[in-house]
């Protein structure tokens, strides 16, 4: 008999388009009442459910349905491959590597010390841009250190796992979570960061603490080390590499992470939506005043003010950073759209899941389930209360992160139906997204179908029984924060 294989995030979507188009020859049609018709993110008003005709989506509506689900997306998709050629940029100029590499050089003989240090950097990368896939190779580079240290292997793998999946978990802008969320939710990036930012703090410094009473007491006992057997075999494996050299930043790589940092500094600037939110008119005031310049406004045309950006503005952004880093790199021109072309390239793969994840949408809306799917919501969760649906959504995430594996996927498809469902219960959109974040980022941790995950383990040499039994501890710790967080907010 065959091992069994999870299909992969693509074939578990079509699935679901399948069968969300026989359940529209079953469920009601019907439809609801607006705030606004022609509004981008549509409001439903509470009670105003109707039924309508029933109008069952057929095999060539199914088939239609991530079509149109690509042009729904379109800003999304586009911002998505124009932050991936960007990436692509930056790291063939090495920089990111090199400035990890710089830490690990600089912190040598202080290794205890280098655990907070290297998980912050890491979780400033999950949160910012969702490093995940980026983390493989630094697994080779940093494990080696640790165990010629006097700690193990598990020591300098958790600094990095739990380091960027934290940061991932606490996506405060991460545009391909966060991001895309709030996208498909009508909300901005901007909407819910200071929670985000909380449960980041919160989610590190747990980890860090984990990490680091774990990492004393195998460097006190090193008997206390669970993968103490292999302790002879994992030096001479990881202490025989020639991985953990580390040069320095050089003048042109520093200003290419200049220009990183500071793209996404301007992108959280201009999605946070501050006069709204704080009454703070300053970056209008200080658009208003480039524009008056005489000449300038001219040439720069018509920008949009910093406070309410949307996906095309963020593009535009990171297309100018990516010329930027051209000109810094000094790349030839067909260097520089080859590797602008291969970033985006990386991520095409998301931005397919987006359209045919969009295309569950559509085939819900073409066959008029979503308003009786919100109904039945508006229904159930009017004694519930903000509180009981926040953490149900918060479970409901956790249980959905298992069957679709891809974070942006799983925005995309839950994202349409859980926004709308959050104004019956009367909690804010953002926190439907915060809790989508929280627990994708919870089960990233654990999953066995992550790519990324299994095979950090087997660069470290860790099996995924002995990790369970280490980071089972920590996991349900990280859980529990996150719902006591998510319920003090709902509440609040």
């Amino acid at each position: 008999m065959k091992k069994f294989r999870m299909p992969s995030a693509f074939s578990i979507l079509f699935l679901i388009i399948i069968i969300i188009a026989i359940l529209t020859w079953i469920v009601p049609a019907g439809t609801y009442d607006y705030v606004d018709d022609t509004a981008a993110s549509l409001e439903p008003i509470p009670g105003t459910y109707t039924q309508t005709a029933q109008n069952p989506q057929g095999l060539w509506e199914v088939l239609r349905a991530p079509i149109e689900g690509f042009f729904n997306a379109t800003e999304i998709i586009v911002f998505i491959l124009v932050i991936g050629g960007f990436l692509g940029l930056v790291t063939d100029t090495g920089a990111i590597d090199a400035g990890i590499g710089s830490i690990v050089k600089r912190f040598s003989g202080r290794e205890t010390l280098m655990i907070p240090i290297l998980m912050c950097v890491f979780a400033l990368g999950g949160t910012i841009f969702g490093m995940w896939e980026e983390t493989i190779a630094f697994y080779i580079l940093v494990i080696p250190v640790f165990v010629a240290a006097g700690f193990d292997s598990i020591t300098g793998f958790a600094v990095i796992c739990l380091g960027a999946g934290v940061g991932c978990l606490g996506s405060t802008i991460n545009p391909f979570a966060t991001g895309i969320a709030s996208g498909f939710a009508g909300i901005s990036i901007g909407e819910g960061i200071v929670l985000r930012v909380m449960i980041l703090a919160a989610c590190l410094l747990l980890a860090i603490w984990y990490v680091m009473s774990y990492a004393k007491k195998v460097k006190a006992d090193p008997s206390k080390s669970l993968v103490y057997n292999m302790k002879e075999s994992n030096e001479a494996h990881f202490l025989s590499q020639k991985g953990t050299s580390a040069e320095g930043l050089s003048t042109k790589q520093k200003a290419v992470l200049w220009i990183f940092g500071l793209s996404f500094f301007i992108m959280v600037l201009g999605v946070i939506p501050w006069a709204d939110k704080f009454g703070i008119t300053i970056f209008e005031d200080f658009n208003n005043w480039i524009l008056g310049i005489p000449g300038l406004g001219t040439v720069l045309g018509k920008i949009t003010p910093l406070g309410s950006w949307w996906f095309g503005d963020i593009t535009i952004l990171f297309l100018i950073a990516s010329f930027l880093c051209g000109l810094i790199w000094r790349w030839k021109e067909l260097k520089f759209i080859e590797l602008f072309l291969n970033g985006a390239k990386d991520l095409l793969g998301v931005a397919l899941i987006i359209g045919i994840t969009r295309g569950i949408a559509v085939v819900m809306n073409d066959g008029g389930m979503t308003a009786t799917v919100l109904h039945l919501g508006e229904e159930s969760l009017k004694s519930m209360g903000s509180l009981a649906f926040a953490d149900l959504s918060y479970l409901f995430f956790l249980l959905l992160s298992f069957l679709v594996p891809s974070t942006s996927g799983l925005a995309a498809l839950s994202m349409p139906i859980m926004a709308p469902i959050a104004e019956f219960a009367g909690v804010g959109r953002e926190l439907v997204v915060t809790a989508f974040a929280g627990a994708s980022g919870v089960v990233n941790l654990i999953t066995p179908t992550s790519g990324v995950l299994m095979g950090a383990l087997a660069i470290a040499r860790v099996s995924y029984g002995v990790y369970l039994k280490w980071v089972w501890k920590f996991v349900l710790m990280l859980f529990v924060l996150v719902l006591v967080i998510l319920s003090a907010a709902a509440i609040l």
